[in-house]
């Protein structure tokens, strides 16, 4: 069961927004295995102040379209998979809602399945 973060800058229609949270899901879906109906997702919307990033940092030209995607999952994945994740939630985003791959920035923090705390037993559920 991922749990996905998806921040960006304000002002963003809501459809935009729908798009990036069904084209970071469909990526999950195909790379990750995920089910369809395992989606737990927060969309964040920050003001310039409180969205902060290095515009040129490693010689990618970021804009203020950036997109950070911050995903927790099972460290059951191999890097072949978690590549492949990359690459497809670019692509996905890419053709909707047509942000640049220089904007998009993926973060997969992965935790043992012992680490998830859902309570009540729930725990031996998460993908």
């Amino acid at each position: 069961m991922p749990l996905t973060r998806i921040a960006l800058r304000a002002g963003k229609p809501a459809p935009y927004r729908k798009a990036l949270v069904q084209g970071v899901h469909a990526a999950l879906m195909e790379t990750f295995n995920v089910p369809e109906d395992d989606q737990f997702m927060i969309v964040n919307e920050m003001d310039a102040d409180n969205f902060v990033f290095g515009r040129h940092y490693l010689g990618v030209e970021r804009s203020d379209d950036l997109v950070i995607i911050q995903i927790a999952a099972n460290n059951t994945r191999g890097q072949e998979q978690k590549k492949a994740l990359y690459a497809k939630i670019a692509d996905n985003l890419a053709r909707n809602p047509g942000v640049r791959k220089e904007d998009v920035f993926v973060n997969l923090v992965t935790v043992a399945r012992e680490d998830w705390s859902f309570g009540n037993g729930l725990a031996q559920y998460a993908t």
